[in-house]
């Protein structure tokens, strides 16, 4: 038989196939490109949880890490619903209280600036009475 009776797809004499060529950059490709999708799908927590706090971004990626060593994929879940939910923000009022409490704690008294001022006596006592505790009267 002639060989141009035969068919594109079959390999010619010299041993090149283009079809099989084509058919390899395709395969090539094609992983790389499921790969990167796989990445970018795995990264999707991390980069939700990304403009969150610091703590909660950390949580979500330690999960991420876990669920790529360990194959088990509710921890890439559990990830994602916590990168979804914006955790309240505890630290930033407790830091306010306690900056409040060390001003409070470092500030002298009154009556110690006075005593200071005077050379280091104190004021005398004021004689106030102090809250009086009523007589408790038993009901026998």
């Amino acid at each position: 038989m002639a060989p141009h009776h035969l068919p594109f797809y079959l390999a010619p004499g010299s041993g090149t196939d283009p079809l099989m060529v084509v058919m390899g950059v395709f395969l090539v490709g094609t992983v790389l490109w499921v790969g990167t999708l796989y990445w970018k799908l795995h990264s999707l927590p991390e980069r939700m949880a990304h403009k969150s706090q610091k703590l909660q971004f950390e949580l979500v990626a330690v999960l991420g890490l876990i669920s790529l060593f360990t194959h088990m994929h509710i921890f890439w879940v559990a990830g994602l619903l916590l990168a979804l939910v914006d955790l309240p923000d505890f630290g930033t009022p407790l830091r306010s209280i306690a900056g409040s409490v060390e001003k409070i704690a470092d500030a002298t008294p009154v009556e110690a600036e006075v005593a200071s001022d005077r050379g280091g006596t104190a004021p005398p006592p004021t004689d106030k009475p102090g809250p009086t505790r009523e007589k408790e009267h038993s009901h026998v």
